[in-house]
């Protein structure tokens, strides 16, 4: 059971965590991209106000690599933007494989302390005999606690698991799109509506 109840102070502890990391608007604040094309129009972006941007949100983090790089082409402005984005991601998806092993293993491990337990209760027939139904009976459904007490932990931390995969893919979409607005507004390949909301 001690391994059960650690992982599920895991599953407690990550969950919140990731809850309130993985913010929308903390993330992805919906008016930065018209804020930045504002100052970038005005002449009002230089080596502070980009330092800003980049620590101010992962989409802050990501346009200002773009920027930084837009004067070398578009296709170096795009990969430099990939690049940041590949290390955005990995910070968004931080502890999410760890949810997920948690979820894969906190059945098995709750199987595991009820075979222990059915061995027990064997080993009490062997030495006793199964003269004593009630204690057979309470040696048993002691070793099916660790079954449901692992499921209990597994359910949970599958469902936070694949909510925040959900939610990291929604954001993830949504830098891509601003990404991709601020590369087609710098260099001008089309007209793109970067209002500020």
């Amino acid at each position: 059971m001690l391994p059960i109840i650690i992982c599920s102070l895991a599953v407690v502890g990550i969950t919140l965590e990731r809850y309130w990391t993985l913010n929308p608007q903390k993330i992805a604040p919906k008016s930065l991209l018209g804020e930045v094309w504002s100052s970038i129009r005005a002449k009002q972006l230089d080596a502070d106000a980009l330092k800003k941007l980049k620590q101010g949100s992962a989409l802050g983090a990501i346009l200002a690599a773009g920027i930084i790089n837009s004067r070398h082409g578009r296709d170096v402005m795009k990969d430099s933007i990939e690049e940041a984005a590949n290390g955005v991601i990995h910070e968004l998806e931080r502890y999410l494989s760890v949810l997920g092993t948690i979820a894969a293993i906190a059945p098995l491990l709750g199987l595991l302390g009820t075979v222990f337990g059915m061995i027990s209760v064997f080993t009490a027939i062997m030495v006793q005999g199964t003269g004593n139904a009630g204690a057979l009976a309470g040696g048993i459904s002691e070793a099916l606690i660790t079954t449901a007490a692992g499921l209990c932990v597994a359910i949970p931390a599958m469902m936070a698991h694949r909510f925040f995969q959900r939610r990291i893919d929604s954001l993830v979409v949504t830098m891509e799109q601003e990404a991709v607005k601020l590369v087609d507004a710098i260099h001008g390949d089309r007209k793109v509506d970067v209002k500020v909301v």
